[in-house]
C-alpha cells in the first residue's frame, strides 16, 4: 500500500506545482517591471513617510510636521498651491474639450495630421515653453512692445511675473494633456447615439449635452486628475513666471533641500503633497466613483442625486445649445470642416498653443548681445558659442546618454508588463497597468525626494546610472500605455499560429510581436527619450554638481540672465521635437 499511496501523493504534487507555475507564468514578463517599480517607485516614497516622521538619529518625531503646522507660511503656500492646480485643471478641460470634441469627429488620417499640432506643444520642454513666455509677457516684451509700437497703448505693461502668468504658462503646458486624454473617451463614443436622438426629435444642442458630454464625462474626469496632480508638483512656471505670492509646496521642497539642507522638512512637505493627492481621490471617488474613470457608471446610491443633477444640468444646457448650436452636423461623413465655427475655435487654440513655443526661434538669429524685440537679424554666433562651450557640450552629451539607456531599459520594461497584461484576466491587469501608470499620478516632486534618499545610499547620485533609474520611474507609464494602444489591435492568431507550430514565447516574441509591433515600440522609446531628457525634477536632486544634464544647466542660466544662447538652446531643443514628432507621425502612417 506505500507505493501506491506515494505515487498519489507523487502526483499531487506534480500537479499543485504545475498549476502553480501555470497561474505564475502569465505573470513572468512583467516580474523585471514589477521588481524595478518597487525597488526604485514604492520603496522611496515608503521611505520618505519613515524620513517625515524620524530623526537622523531614527527615534520618532513629528518635528517637521510641527513645524508646518505652526507656520503660517506652509498653510499659504498649500492654499495657493490647491488653487493653481485647481484652476489650471479646471481651464485647461474647458478649453480643451472643444478642441478633443473636434479631433474625435475626424476621420483617422485628417485627425493624425492635426494631432501634430498638438503633440508639438505637448512634448516641447517645459524650461522652452516657460522661456517663451518670459520672452511674450515681460515689460520688454513682445507684447507690450508690439502694443506700444501700434499705438495701443502709450505704456509698457508686464502680465510676468504675477498670478496671471502662472495661470497662462501652467494652462498652455497642460492643455495638450487634456485634449490627450479626452480624445481616447470621445473616440469611443457612437455617434449613432446622438444621431439616434435626433431621429426622435433632440435638436443638436439638447443631443450634445445629454447624450455626448455625459459619456465623454470619464474623460473629462481623467483629465481633471490628472491635471490637478501634476500641478501640484509644479514648480518651473511658478519660479518663472511668478511672485513670492505664487509660491508654490513643490518650491518649498527644493529649497529645504537645497538651501536649508533639513531632508526632513522635505521630506514632511513631500507627505503634505502626497496626502492632498490621495485626499483628492477620496473626494473624487465619494462624489463621482473612481470606476468612471475607466469608463464605467457609477451604480453606488451616493452618486444618484449626481447622475439626477447631472441630467437636469444636461437638459438646461441643452436648451441653451439649441440656440448656439454648438455641435456641427455631419452631412458627408468626413467629419467638421475647418471653416465651421468650431474649426475656427480649433485653429485659434493651436496657434495659441503652438506660436508662443515657434516665438523663441527668431531670438536664437538676433546679431545683439542681448535679447530685445525686434530681434536684430541674422547671425549663427549664439548656435556656435552653444556648441563650442565645454559646458553645454559636456550637459547636451550626458541627457544624450541618459535618454537612451532611459529609453532602453524603460522599453524593456514595459514591453513585458504591457506583454503580461494581455495573458492576465481583466481584473489583474487592470491592477498591473494601475501600478505601471502610478508614477504619472505621483507628484514628480516627491518620487525625485524619494529616490535622492535612496540613491543617496546606493551611492548613485551624479551618476548616469541614478538618472537612468529615475528617468526610467517616470518613462515607464508613457511606454505602457503606448504599447497598450499597439497590441490592442495586434491579432492574436498569429501569434496562436506560431505557438501550435512550437515556437516558444522568445521566438515568438522575436520574430511575430516585435516586427508587428514596432511602430508602438518605436514610439515609445521616443517618448521615453524625451521624458529624460526634458526632466528637470529628478535632475535637479540627483544629477550632480558640475558636471549636470541639459534642461538643469538651462535652468541655473534662466534664472540669472535671459540671454542670446538660452534661444539657441530652446531652438535646437525644439528642433529636436519637431524631428521626434514627425517620426512618431511616420511610424502611425506606417503601422496604420
Amino acid at each position: 500500500m506505500d507505493i501506491p499511496l506515494s505515487r498519489s501523493r507523487a502526483g499531487a504534487c506534480a500537479g499543485l506545482r504545475s498549476r502553480t507555475a501555470a497561474r505564475i507564468a502569465p505573470w513572468l514578463p512583467a516580474l523585471p517591471a514589477l521588481l524595478f517599480l518597487l525597488a526604485f517607485f514604492l520603496l522611496p516614497v515608503g521611505q520618505i513617510l519613515q524620513r517625515s516622521v524620524s530623526t537622523s538619529g531614527g527615534s520618532l518625531s513629528a518635528r517637521p510636521f510641527l513645524q508646518i503646522a505652526h507656520n503660517g507660511v506652509y498653510a499659504k503656500v498649500l492654499w495657493i498651491s490647491l488653487k493653481v492646480s485647481f484652476l489650471t485643471a479646471l481651464f485647461s478641460v474647458l478649453l480643451g474639450y472643444p478642441l478633443a470634441y473636434w479631433l474625435s469627429r475626424l476621420r483617422d488620417a485628417r485627425r493624425q495630421r492635426w494631432l501634430l499640432w498638438v503633440l508639438l506643444p505637448f512634448w516641447t520642454s517645459f524650461l522652452v515653453k516657460t522661456y517663451a513666455w518670459i520672452l511674450l509677457l515681460t515689460r520688454a516684451g513682445i507684447l507690450s512692445r508690439l502694443a506700444t509700437m501700434t499705438g495701443i497703448t502709450h505704456h509698457s505693461f508686464a502680465l510676468v511675473p504675477s498670478m496671471a502668468g502662472v495661470l497662462i504658462g501652467m494652462v498652455q503646458s497642460m492643455m495638450p494633456l487634456a485634449v490627450m486624454t479626452m480624445l481616447p473617451v470621445m473616440r469611443t463614443i457612437d455617434e449613432s447615439l446622438s444621431q439616434a436622438a435626433q431621429t426622435m426629435g433632440a435638436q443638436r444642442g439638447m443631443s450634445f449635452f445629454t447624450i455626448f458630454l455625459p459619456l465623454s464625462g470619464p474623460g473629462i474626469a481623467a483629465a481633471a486628475l490628472l491635471i490637478f496632480i501634476s500641478s501640484l508638483g509644479f514648480f518651473i512656471v511658478p519660479t518663472l513666471l511668478g511672485t513670492p505670492q505664487q509660491t508654490m509646496i513643490a518650491q518649498l521642497v527644493i529649497s529645504a533641500v537645497l538651501d536649508l539642507f533639513d531632508m526632513h522638512l522635505a521630506a514632511a512637505l513631500s507627505v503634505v503633497i502626497l496626502a492632498a493627492s490621495l485626499l483628492i481621490f477620496v473626494a473624487y471617488d465619494k462624489v463621482v466613483g473612481l470606476s468612471s474613470l475607466a469608463g464605467q457608471a457609477d451604480t453606488r446610491a451616493r452618486g444618484s442625486w449626481l447622475r439626477g443633477f447631472g441630467g437636469r444640468l444636461g437638459y438646461v444646457l441643452g436648451r441653451l445649445g439649441d440656440l448656439l448650436a454648438p455641435r456641427p452636423r455631419i452631412e458627408d461623413g468626413r467629419g467638421p470642416r475647418a471653416a465651421s465655427p468650431l474649426g475656427i475655435y480649433t485653429c485659434i487654440l493651436l496657434f495659441c498653443l503652438v506660436a508662443p513655443v515657434l516665438s523663441v526661434v527668431p531670438y536664437a538669429f538676433t546679431r545683439a548681445d542681448y535679447v530685445a524685440f525686434p530681434p536684430e537679424l541674422f547671425s549663427m554666433r549664439w548656435f556656435v558659442d552653444f556648441l563650442r562651450s565645454p559646458v553645454w557640450r559636456a550637459a547636451v552629451i550626458r541627457s544624450f546618454e541618459v535618454g537612451f539607456g532611459t529609453a532602453l531599459l524603460a522599453s524593456c520594461l514595459g514591453f513585458g508588463a504591457t506583454l503580461a497584461m494581455t495573458r492576465l484576466s481583466q481584473q489583474a491587469a487592470r491592477g498591473l497597468f494601475a501600478l505601471m501608470v502610478a508614477p504619472l499620478i505621483v507628484p514628480r516632486i516627491v518620487v525625485a525626494v524619494g529616490l535622492l534618499y535612496l540613491l543617496s545610499t546606493l551611492r548613485l547620485v551624479g551618476t548616469n546610472a541614478g538618472l537612468v533609474i529615475g528617468h526610467t520611474v517616470l518613462a515607464i507609464p508613457y511606454v505602457v500605455v503606448t504599447l497598450a494602444a499597439g497590441f490592442q489591435r495586434f491579432d492574436w492568431r498569429l501569434d496562436d499560429a506560431a505557438r501550435l507550430m512550437g515556437a516558444s514565447l522568445w521566438r515568438r516574441i522575436a520574430t511575430v510581436l516585435l516586427p508587428l509591433l514596432k511602430g508602438s515600440a518605436i514610439a515609445g522609446f521616443l517618448f521615453a527619450f524625451l521624458v529624460s531628457f526634458d526632466d528637470l525634477t529628478i535632475a535637479i536632486f540627483v544629477s550632480g554638481g558640475v558636471n549636470t544634464t541639459l534642461p538643469k544647466l538651462m535652468w541655473d542660466n534662466i534664472q540669472l540672465a535671459i540671454t542670446p544662447t538660452l534661444s539657441a538652446v530652446a531652438t535646437t531643443l525644439l528642433a529636436g521635437i519637431v524631428v521626434v514628432v514627425g517620426a512618431y507621425a511616420w511610424l502611425r502612417r506606417g503601422s496604420g
